[in-house]
């Protein structure tokens, strides 16, 4: 008897460092994203970029160095929209000021919301790259059929790593119509 209690008391002591394991699993997978995110934003790893900026007014532009600067424009599979840039490469130096604009149409025969979600390749370099006018900033109504030029100001630090010769901004376009966003379209 005493070795079938000694073994229930083990038994008791195994399922609750089990339950302990399991609660301490689920903690950790829902600190993970706020993790991941304060992470990303610290290293500027996975393409994240920051928000809006202002670019110093006594900036200085280097000449001297050239980072070639590719644009990509992706849709999600949904969406019904045509959507490029209006240039697909540019040569820019670090600290000047840029501006260029992608083109987006409504395909659809309903008002839509549109929001593009930028990414920076190679990540490092997206803590360097910064917009002062993005279109990703807010959510884009659009009209049956609508099209539009939408705007990018942007520029890259002063600092930007001396390795670093291509660089590459991607926007991904998705349809948030009816998905709590704030806009407004007005029917045609």
């Amino acid at each position: 008897m005493n070795d079938r209690t000694e073994l229930k008391a083990k038994n008791r002591k195994l399922l609750l460092r089990l339950l302990s394991v399991v609660a301490g699993m689920t903690l950790f997978a829902f600190a993970l994203v706020p993790i991941y995110d304060v992470f990303c934003d610290y290293t500027g790893i996975n393409g994240k970029t920051g928000g809006q900026e202002e670019a110093a007014t006594d900036m200085q532009i280097d000449g001297s160095r050239e980072i070639s600067l590719d644009f990509i424009a992706m849709k999600s599979s949904d969406i019904k929209a045509s959507f490029h840039p209006r240039q697909s490469k540019m040569v820019v130096h670090p600290g000047k000021v840029y501006l260029t604009d992608f083109f987006v149409k409504n395909d659809t025969d309903n008002p839509v919301i549109l929001q593009a979600v930028p990414s920076v390749s190679p990540g490092l370099a997206a803590l360097m790259l910064h917009k002062t006018e993005c279109f990703c900033f807010n959510q884009q109504p659009l009209a049956a059929g609508e099209e539009k030029w939408m705007t990018l100001r942007f520029f890259l630090d002063t600092e930007f790593p001396e390795d670093i010769h291509n660089l590459t901004l991607q926007y991904t376009l998705y349809d948030i119509t009816g998905k709590g966003e704030t806009g407004a379209v007005a029917a045609n």
